[in-house]
């Protein structure tokens, strides 16, 4: 068994206490901000609240989920999750493949990969994007808000490494035996590549989860505000969203205030990433680490 030096054993420590203070400086605004959430107005307007609930009271969920903006703008979030993820997914498997042969198997993948890595790093401008939104017609669309970015380059090129590290006797075995390239990609490649369809997956979701400004910029009708794009509003004017909420403003008041229903919409809008995330972690790292060996 290796012995561990002085030097190793105080790093360790330094390195031990580090990373649990970089834990705790994520943890306690979460913390601080559920705990908001769960408190009276007049111990949150006090300045009494910290990691801790004061006076615990459900009003701000209540008015979070019964107000129905919220609720609706979750749905909406919800669909563009579903429909930006599988269409990432899809467009990043079948773009890679063929990106990942070499140059004798696919004559033009130098042209290709350089067509996409200029995408990448360079982008038309916010006018243009707008007014190609508009003559599609997918202004109020929740197609402006997954279409644009249908292909993530950066994870196109994590999952193009990841296949390039996959043993060619695969392919050539199916080949041998009558598979052409969809049956080699779908039925034998992509079981091997859960890792880095997860990696993959994480970042869309994430992406069109917290992604606020495509709603902004695209939605011209509030009722059809992504999540985000409906918590943004409602942290920059939350008081006329408040008076507009059906109920009596001055009874709400007492009850709750700004900063508890901010709080409350805040954390349930992070609620799926605390959900998901842990599930993914193990296959994120694994597929970023892998994916990245080789250019």
């Amino acid at each position: 068994m290796h012995k561990m030096s002085k030097g190793e054993k105080i790093f360790n420590v330094f390195n031990y206490l580090f990373l649990s203070l970089l834990c705790l400086s994520c943890l306690i605004p979460i913390i601080n901000t559920l705990a908001i959430s769960f408190s009276s107005p007049a111990q949150v307007s006090a300045g009494r609240v910290y990691l801790w609930p004061k006076e615990f009271t459900l009003m701000s969920y209540e008015f979070a989920i019964l107000g129905g903006k919220f609720t609706r703008a979750f749905w909406v979030t919800i669909q563009r999750c579903v429909l930006g993820v599988g269409l990432n997914l899809f467009m990043i498997v079948t773009t890679a493949y063929p990106l990942s042969k070499s140059r004798s198997q696919f004559a033009a993948r130098h042209f290709y990969m350089g067509f996409y890595v200029f995408t990448m790093l360079f982008g038309g401008g916010l006018v243009p994007w707008y007014i190609l939104m508009a003559q599609l017609g997918l202004l109020n669309s929740i197609w402006a808000l997954v279409l644009p970015l249908s292909v993530p380059v950066y994870s196109m090129i994590i999952f193009m490494n990841f296949m390039r590290n996959l043993p060619a006797e695969i392919e050539e075995a199916a080949m041998v035996d009558g598979a052409g390239h969809f049956r080699i990609l779908f039925t034998i490649l992509l079981p091997t590549l859960k890792p880095v369809l997860a990696t993959v997956g994480l970042l869309a979701f994430v992406f069109h989860w917290n992604d606020w400004f495509s709603g902004a910029l695209f939605m011209h009708d509030p009722t059809k505000y992504p999540l985000q794009t409906y918590l943004q509003t409602l942290l920059v004017n939350f008081r006329d969203l408040f008076r507009q909420s059906g109920s009596d403003y001055y009874t709400l008041l007492m009850r709750m205030n700004e900063q508890t229903g901010r709080a409350a919409q805040l954390f349930l809008g992070l609620i799926p990433t605390l959900i998901v995330y842990p599930f993914l972690q193990k296959y994120f790292t694994k597929g970023l680490v892998m994916g990245s060996v080789k250019g």
